[in-house]
């Protein structure tokens, strides 16, 4: 018995070592995974510099002032990384800019071939920062299978480019186009109740017609002409042509095309916009003569891996506490409550601004503004905690992104300086509310609503019963209060009249260049000048910029790094949308007002956005 006894308990002791081996084992793993992961963080492209060599620049996805916040779980199941659908605009011109004086850099390797796009007052900035390069006399080179119009405006600014013999320059011009519901919505029977302040302000218009009005039409004809103007005035500088070639070349591309043989890149290398047509074999063998190399590789440094160079040296410098022109970056449609970076929550900018009002370091902050605008609350809410920063003696300077329109105008004003690009879009001061209601369409369903209530307005916002005549005036007088108070906050801030403002507001956009001339701006300049401005207001000379932004915990950032390696497994096994890229962008498009209607939030239903802004 004794000995089946210790029998029993050698063979549960042999069990429980395998079970300890085991979880040591797991919790080993556990460990050393996490350590790999943090160590991803912060040892991401650190890549040795070439004694000489040339700065490989080649920005993938948009260009955005912000990169979005993806949640990881949706970054697994995502088309593509996360990471490399966005390149912010400040890291390209600041590579660019320390680029300009480092010694070790010879050239620059522009490659836009994985560039997305971006807004045309990104470009813009892009464009100073080039130019600022090429006073160096440091060549740049661009590549490119194929370029689009918005990867062609940055390849213009090249002393060479060079493009595939099957690739193609897609130069259309800008245009702007909306789909309208107002005959579908009448076959659904859902009525649209719509209050507005304004007779440019067209966000609404997608719900009243089934086409653009006139004042809208002719709003939005000049903007795009005037970026238009912008766009082919600066390529035909850049690359030595005529006045007017490229509106001749793209109206008459049919003609043309057909005289070439359908040959684009002849045709490109024919008008001047290209100077070399080459395969990539025969680019890389070109560029291997001209670029320093070393056993047939060409010596060249990464963006990513310049920009963190950048940071060590900048660690590797004196530590002395310098003050500090905090910037603050409010990017995205303008929303109530805590947000995700990508959009501005009202109460996310507010605790920023919270934060750094109690920082006795900081002398002076710039406020990038890249929005269309958004719900009027998180917008004034955004504004009184930039008017505590002032209170406070510490001098507020707001940049000008692709877009400060409508409710992003309504935070510019509470600031001592508003600077913008020429080709910002801004304006759109003007209000709106939109509320559907779906009484008809429930009624042909054989659905009824009914019930009582202790007053004639107790059910004014169901969605479910008809809007009465006493509502439609509350939440009108609503939109025309807002709007008064627009008025008054701009003409306060631009030292004017609300009538005067008036005049130029209704909705109406604007570039940058005429809201100069509008005066509802003080100067034209990128974000670099807004901080130098914030330093002279602060009166300080010697300084450090911090990039202020919403914290993410320990635990979101491993989650981010996790997500990224587990992506490219996901994307080898197929496990994506079956839909295609091109007819999910083409659904995009249809739907985008739609959308509005369920992305905007605000406590009162009243929205200062501008739906012409994103062109």
């Amino acid at each position: 018995m004794s000995e089946k006894t210790g029998l029993i308990r050698k063979v549960f002791r042999f069990l429980g070592n395998i079970i300890s081996a085991i979880r040591s084992l797991i919790s080993l793993i556990f460990v050393l995974f996490f350590i790999v992961i943090v160590a991803g963080l912060f040892v991401d492209d650190i890549q040795p510099m070439p004694e000489r060599g040339a700065l490989y620049l080649a920005p993938s996805g948009l260009l955005v002032d912000q990169r979005s916040y993806i949640d990881p779980v949706s970054e697994i199941f995502s088309r593509s990384n996360s990471r490399d659908s966005e390149t912010l605009v400040r890291d390209i011109v600041a590579s660019l800019d320390h680029a300009q004086y480092d010694e070790r850099i010879t050239h620059v390797l522009l490659d836009t071939n994985d560039m997305a796009g971006g807004g045309v007052a990104k470009l813009e900035e892009i464009s100073g920062a080039l130019q600022r390069f090429k006073q160096s006399g440091k060549p740049i080179i661009a590549i490119g299978d194929n370029f689009s119009q918005s990867q062609y405006f940055l390849a213009a600014h090249a002393d060479e480019i060079i493009m595939n013999p099957l690739g193609s320059i897609m130069l259309t011009g800008f245009g702007s186009y909306s789909s309208f519901y107002k005959e579908a919505l009448d076959k659904l029977k859902i009525n649209i109740h719509i209050f507005r302040v304004g007779k440019y302000k067209s966000a609404v218009e997608p719900y009243m017609g089934n086409g653009m009005s006139p004042e809208a039409r002719a709003d939005r004809r000049e903007l795009i002409g005037s970026l238009w103007q912008f766009y082919t005035s600066r390529v035909e500088q850049l690359r030595g042509l005529p006045t007017g070639a490229l509106n001749d070349l793209v109206n008459n591309m049919h003609t043309n095309l057909v005289a070439e043989n359908g040959d684009v890149a002849a045709l490109a290398l024919k008008q001047g916009l290209i100077d070399r047509v080459a395969t990539r074999r025969e680019a890389s063998a070109y560029l291997q003569q001209i670029l320093p190399h070393t056993n047939g590789d060409i010596d060249s440094v990464p963006m990513a891996a310049y920009l963190n160079h950048m940071k060590l040296a900048a660690l590797n410098a004196s530590n002395q506490r310098k003050p500090e022109i905090a910037v603050v970056v409010a990017s995205g449609t303008i929303l109530d409550g805590n947000q995700p970076e990508g959009t501005v929550g009202g109460d996310t900018l507010a605790d920023i601004f919270s934060t750094i009002e109690d920082d006795e370091q900081v002398k002076a902050v710039v406020v990038r503004v890249d929005s269309p605008g958004g719900s009027a609350f998180a917008s004034d809410v955004i504004r009184d905690a930039i008017a505590a920063l002032r209170k406070k003696n510490i001098p507020v300077v707001i940049s000008m992104g692709s877009y400060a329109a409508s409710g992003g105008y309504w935070i510019a004003t509470e600031s001592d300086r508003i600077m913008a690009l020429s080709t910002t879009i801004t304006g759109s001061i003007g209000v709106f509310g939109v509320i559907p209601t779906f009484e008809e369409s429930l009624n042909a369903l054989g659905i009824y609503s009914d019930g009582v209530g202790t007053t004639s307005i107790a059910g004014m916002l169901q969605l479910d019963r008809p809007m009465t005549e006493q509502t439609e005036m509350i939440l009108q007088s609503g939109v025309e209060h807002v709007y008064a108070r627009f008025l008054a906050l701009v003409a306060n801030a631009r030292e004017t009249t609300p009538n005067a403002i008036h005049e130029i507001a209704q909705g109406r956009v604007w570039t940058g260049e005429k809201a100069l001339e509008l005066g509802l701006i003080d100067e034209l300049g990128d974000l670099q000048d807004a901080i130098a401005s914030a330093a002279t207001l602060a009166g300080i000379s010697d300084y450090k910029v911090n990039y202020r932004r919403k914290p993410l915990s320990v635990v979101e950032q491993v989650m981010m790094e996790i997500s990224g390696n587990v992506h490219a497994a996901v994307s080898v096994m197929g496990l994506h949308s079956w839909l295609p890229v091109s007819l999910q962008r083409q659904v995009e498009s249809v739907i985008k007002p739609l959308q509005i209607l369920d992305t905007l939030t605000d406590p009162n239903h009243i929205y200062l956005y501008c739906d012409s802004c994103p062109l």
